[in-house]
């Protein structure tokens, strides 16, 4: 297996792929040790050809292979696209266009949530695939043909997964489904980190409003130091101890040096005085900038019944018309639906309303009932009590 290692090698193959319907695309990178994804390995096929391209090769330019990425006339394959078009993001400054994310269109028609890529191979094609080169580490050179051989099957097989989803979708009449899910992963927004957004990524939850002020300051002030730095957010300050300082909400250092989830002599740091400040700025934030805990952070409260109860119906709707259930709504979604009188999610529009966001607020409404008949989940109007 040939590694491309030059850019007039690239740019030949990127013209020579150009010429067909599709590409299938796979990258390996490594983000261990840094926050943005260090681009380490490049895989491509054609219908009748495949080739792995080496990024960290002395003097290549990537040009070409954008410039694919961005040709209009050829669609881009990926499984589980998200971070693939993450780094081409980064690193160009682009959104491939079209795209089709194997993973997604395998929940539209119906293998289970996530199916992850050798499953899915599995079960479409029945072979199985070599997985131990699959936590290699691609940084280093030079890389085996083991390696090489392994990063290329990842889009040789993805071809015929690609073919088979693709008519499927065509006898379902869902290739519309997949669309919408994937105008979102085409939509720069989608590869925006802002900061002052950090706060909604964790899952951890605050004791109260002011808890949640400090939180959110805290994690955009860790988001800008981890860019900043291109290290791990970690490596600047754990989830755990942003947690504590958020509940504790120390002013001083001394206070700050009593929490369990920091290391001995920490608050002896620069990186401690900092803290105290942001702690500060989050005691100080405007009220009216910090939204209700179930936002962020949900709590359920007494909705837990009505949250079991949409659960209850959202797996029979998935199992009815045979597409995954976190493809049509999560559990974030659910509780919104639960607690908010016009939730603004995914599950209350297009396709997604139909199969179930339309009946979930009917149940709500106490305007339908769940019974089981023949051993599965049926739906039924609600009766309502004589008066």
């Amino acid at each position: 297996m040939k590694l491309i290692s030059t850019t007039s090698e690239l740019s030949e193959a990127c013209a020579a792929l150009a010429r067909h319907a599709y590409v299938t695309v796979d990258t390996e990178f490594m983000r261990e040790t840094t926050f943005w994804p260090k681009l380490c390995l490049i895989q491509l096929a054609g219908p009748d050809e495949a080739l792995a391209v080496d990024p960290l090769a002395e003097g290549i330019d990537l040009a070409p292979f954008y410039a694919l990425m961005a040709n209009e006339r050829v669609v881009k394959v990926f499984h589980a696209a998200r971070q693939d078009i993450e780094i081409v993001h980064v690193q160009a400054g682009i959104i491939p266009l079209p795209i089709f994310d194997t993973q997604v269109a395998a929940m539209v028609c119906g293998f289970g949530d996530s199916i992850s890529y050798v499953n899915l191979v599995k079960r479409v094609t029945g072979k199985e695939l070599d997985k131990t080169s699959r936590f290699t580490d691609w940084a280093r050179r030079p890389l085996s043909q083991k390696q090489l051989q392994y990063a290329v099957g990842d889009v040789t097989h993805l071809r015929d997964i690609y073919e088979h989803l693709k008519t499927d979708l065509a006898k379902t009449g869902r290739a519309h489904w997949l669309g919408e899910e994937m105008a979102t992963l085409t939509d720069p927004k989608t590869y925006v980190t802002h900061p002052e957004d950090a706060w909604k990524r964790l899952k951890l939850k605050v004791r109260n409003r002011k808890g949640l002020a400090v939180l959110m300051e805290l994690a955009a002030w860790r988001e800008r130091q981890a860019q900043a730095q291109n290290v791990p957010r970690s490596r600047v300050l754990r989830d755990e101890a942003l947690y504590d300082i958020a509940n504790h909400a120390p002013t001083d250092v001394a206070k700050l040096s009593e929490l369990r989830t920091l290391s001995e002599g920490f608050s002896r740091s620069a990186r401690a005085r900092e803290i105290v400040d942001i702690v500060k700025l989050g005691l100080a934030r405007d009220p009216s900038s910090v939204p209700p805990l179930h936002s962020g952070t949900p709590n359920q409260g007494d909705a837990g019944a009505t949250i079991d109860l949409l659960r209850v119906l959202l797996k029979a709707a998935a199992q009815r018309h045979g597409v995954a259930p976190r493809l049509i709504a999560d559990s974030e979604d659910l509780e919104r639906i639960a607690l908010e009188n016009e939730p603004d999610v995914p599950a209350m529009s297009g396709w997604r309303r139909e199969l179930f966001g339309e009946n979930a607020l009917r149940l709500k409404r106490g305007e339908l009932a769940l019974m089981m008949s023949n051993g599965e989940v049926a739906v039924l109007p609600a009766i309502t009590p004589a008066t």
